[in-house]
C-alpha cells in the first residue's frame, strides 16, 4: 500500500495495477488504498483455486472460502465499481461431487469479469501427487467444462454490461484494421477503436458500442482538438 501511494504521487502516472495478490495478503491499508487511490485500476486478479474449503486446506492454501469472501466484500464496500478475476483449479485429488458445486456456487456468488481454469495435473515430487482418491481425468475434463461454460457466461455478461459507457482506454498499439488502434480499460477489457497513432501510449476515452468476442468495439469521444498532440 505504501509503494501505491507513492507511485500515485508520480505527476502524470494515470494507471496503477499489481500482479496477483493472496487473499489474506489483502489488508486494511491495501483495501484504504482501492478506496483512496483513483489511479489504482478498479480491478484485481485474486485467485481462490477452489470453492471448498476443504480442498483448499488439502492445496495449502491458508485461507477459506468465507475467507475469500470477506475479503472480496471488504473490497467491495470500498470500491464498488471494482471488478474481479480468479484462478480455479478442478480435480485435485480428493475433491468430490459437492466439493466441486462449491466451487461453482462459488464463481455464481461473486460473479468475475474474467477468469482462468485448469484441471490438476499432478506433479511428480509433490505431496498432492501421492495423495490418494486421485480424480478421474474424464471427471476433471467434465467439471472443468461445467466451471469454464459458468466463467465465460460471466465475462460475456460483464462485457455486454459495458455496452453504452464511456470509459477511459490505454491505447497500446494498432489493430488488425488500417486507423484502428487497440488498448486496455479500466477492467483490462481489450477495446478497438478508429483513432490517429498520436493515441498511442496514451489515455482516451471511448464509447463502447459493441461486444465482441474477445475484446470491446468503441469510437472516440473527444473531439480532433482534444487529441493529445
Amino acid at each position: 500500500p505504501a509503494a501505491i501511494r507513492a507511485l500515485a504521487g508520480i505527476e502524470g502516472l494515470q494507471r496503477i495495477r499489481y500482479t496477483t495478490s493472496h487473499p489474506l495478503d489483502v489488508d486494511d491499508e491495501l483495501v484504504a488504498a482501492h478506496r483512496d487511490v483513483p489511479q489504482l485500476m478498479p480491478f484485481l486478479h485474486l485467485p481462490v483455486q477452489s470453492g471448498s474449503s476443504r480442498v483448499l486446506a488439502a492445496m495449502n492454501r491458508r485461507h477459506g472460502a468465507d475467507d475469500y469472501r470477506r475479503v472480496i466484500e471488504r473490497l467491495r464496500r470500498a470500491r464498488p465499481d471494482i471488478a474481479f478475476s480468479s484462478d480455479f483449479i478442478v480435480g485435485f485429488p480428493g475433491e468430490s461431487d459437492g466439493d466441486f458445486t462449491q466451487t461453482l456456487d462459488l464463481a455464481r456468488e461473486i460473479g468475475y469479469a474474467q477468469a482462468f481454469s485448469f484441471k490438476y495435473s499432478a506433479r511428480p515430487g509433490t505431496p498432492a501427487a501421492l495423495m490418494p482418491d486421485q480424480v478421474p481425468d474424464a471427471v476433471k475434463t467434465a467439471r472443468l467444462a461445467e466451471l469454464q461454460a459458468l466463467l465465460a457466461a460471466q465475462q460475456r455478461a460483464f462485457n455486454a454490461a459495458s455496452i453504452g459507457r464511456t470509459v477511459d482506454v490505454l491505447f497500446e498499439k494498432r489493430g488488425r484494421h488500417p486507423g484502428q488502434l487497440v488498448g486496455r480499460s479500466p477492467y483490462l477489457q481489450a477495446v478497438h477503436a478508429p483513432a490517429s497513432d498520436r493515441l498511442i501510449g496514451a489515455v482516451a476515452p471511448v464509447r463502447l458500442t459493441a461486444a465482441l468476442a474477445n475484446s470491446l468495439a468503441g469510437e472516440l469521444a473527444m473531439q480532433a482538438a482534444e487529441m493529445p498532440a
